[in-house]
């Protein structure tokens, strides 16, 4: 299972020199498996670039792509896909489904000509759209197990099992326990300890990590995680590698390196994500980044 980032950042992409090491796009990543089924996960800025490297061959371009939930930083690179527009194509689209709506339907509304020149039923590709709650199914010999996250939408975390490794896509979740005044957390609740369990034993954690704690104290109930958050986590979920994921706009590449640095003093498997890495899940060791 080979594991790429094409966007790390989150709330709104962040392009110039202060972000040039880490990246500016927001969420995408891409998952090939050994079989060659193709998962994109999140369709934030960052899925441009996936998308022109993928039609640069000229070849016709199947895959399947997860939504964690549909704020803008997760769909608005959607309409600059350029597999969607090949009518060789097909793909199959997953999101949560709403309470009084369905993922199409949502991802329609942000390309409504208000908004934007070209409509969801301009896509040219054959296109199957999946509404998912928490559960498990199956893609090809692909198990994925969806479970809800604690944000400000109805967003899930997706549980990839293949090729005899296991990847944690966790972004966008915030631990439920009650923090104090200063935003420090005081023990664990029951779905604290219900995500913890989602993400024990996992080869590969890509969680949430976009505020220092100095920034969590004013953002408390946006829906967010701390990199001392994640960090507990893969410790306490036993993980092989942690990736910091979802970085605040307005950190630069020295706070990004500095949250990385920081990460490794609780959880030395840790590394921060930046736009072009790649991870073969199957060859990361527990104790040791590859």
């Amino acid at each position: 299972m080979e594991v790429t980032f094409w966007g790390t950042r989150g709330s709104i992409a962040k392009a110039g020199p202060t972000t040039v090491r880490y990246g500016g796009n927001t969420s995408c990543i891409s998952v090939r498996t050994d079989a060659g089924t193709l998962l994109v996960l999140d369709c934030g800025t960052g899925i441009h670039e996936l998308g022109q490297v993928l039609t640069s061959a000229g070849d016709p371009v199947d895959g399947h792509l997860l939504i964690g939930h549909t704020h803008w930083d997760h769909i608005q690179g959607l309409p600059f896909f350029a597999p969607l527009f090949d009518e060789r194509n097909v793909w199959h689209v997953y999101g949560p489904r709403g309470l009084d709506t369905s993922i199409d339907h949502t991802l329609a509304g942000q390309m409504q000509y208000t908004y934007f020149p070209v409509q969801l039923l301009d896509f040219q590709a054959d296109i199957e759209y999946h509404d998912l709650v928490e559960g498990q199914f199956q893609i090809d010999d692909i198990t994925i197990t969806t479970r809800y996250l604690h944000h400000p939408a109805l967003t899930l975390g997706y549980k990839i099992e293949v090729d005899g490794a296991t990847l944690v896509y966790a972004t966008d979740h915030e631990p439920s326990a009650v923090a104090d005044a200063s935003g420090v957390l005081r023990g664990l609740d029951r779905e604290d300890a219900l995500h913890i369990g989602f993400a024990r034993g996992a080869d590969l954690l890509v969680h949430d990590a976009q505020y220092l704690e100095a920034e969590y104290p004013a953002k408390v109930g946006w829906g967010h995680s701390t990199m001392i958050e994640g960090a507990e986590l893969a410790k306490l979920a036993n993980v092989g590698l942690y990736v910091l994921y979802h970085h605040d706009p307005t950190q630069n590449d020295a706070a990004v390196r500095d949250k990385e640095r920081r990460a490794k003093e609780l959880f030395p498997q840790s590394v921060a994500a930046y736009e072009g890495l790649e991870i073969d899940v199957e060859r990361v060791e527990r104790g040791r980044v590859l």
